[in-house]
């Protein structure tokens, strides 16, 4: 079985920077893709960033320039540096990934969440 664990949520103050952290663990044979997604109250999931596991990366607008995607495919592991953080960043954040795992295939899973705060 396969699980993604985020760290690295908490609250900031507008300007300043936060880290999150996804882990995959479990019966994992390749990485195709690992996503964040965030979720604010009252809109509807959206893609923040992506890495592919030839670590190509595509970014939301409102994120470019601000934040980066990055993994260490040694611990299975992505990242989200977020600097200059604003209010309207405020969310829910989810690790996603696109895993093939030994035992039941090829299927994308997420992360519980973890809430990111931007606030003065």
């Amino acid at each position: 079985q396969v699980q993604l664990v985020e760290s690295g949520g908490g609250l900031v103050q507008p300007g300043g920077s936060l880290r999150l952290s996804c882990a995959a663990s479990g019966s994992i044979f390749s990485i195709n893709v690992m996503a964040w997604y965030r979720q604010a109250p009252g809109k509807q999931r959206e893609l923040v960033a992506a890495i592919t596991s030839g670590t190509n990366t595509n970014y939301a607008n409102s994120v470019k320039g601000r934040f980066t995607i990055s993994k260490d495919n040694a611990k299975n592991t992505v990242y989200l540096q977020m600097n200059s953080l604003e209010p309207e960043d405020t969310a829910v954040y989810y690790c996603n990934a696109d895993i093939s795992s030994y035992s039941s295939g090829s299927y994308t899973y997420w992360g519980q969440g973890t809430q990111v705060n931007v606030s003065s």
